[in-house]
């Protein structure tokens, strides 16, 4: 079984019973933008890591372990786009 599925259905338990501003939510989009961004979906994953950092950063600062942690992984995306194009 693909993974992809899996991550879309806990994004959406979550999201269901704790929604879509528990830290939870956040770390299932960052799950799935990873998986996108393994895969080269690098337009899919974009959105998901802004999403999540957003949400991060707002409950928690941008100084929390996990909020740089997503934005390390955003960071990396965006080289990755920039290579894309250059």
């Amino acid at each position: 079984m693909e993974a992809e599925p899996l991550y879309e259905r806990a994004i959406t338990i979550v999201e269901k019973t704790l929604g879509t501003e528990h830290p939870n939510f956040a770390g299932g989009l960052n799950n799935l933008a990873l998986l996108y961004k393994t895969q080269g979906k690098y337009a899919e994953a974009e959105p998901l890591y802004k999403r999540a950092l957003a949400l991060y950063e707002q409950k928690f600062g941008p100084d929390h372990p996990i909020t740089r942690t997503i934005r390390k992984n955003y960071d990396s995306l965006l080289r990755e786009m920039n290579k894309q194009k250059g």
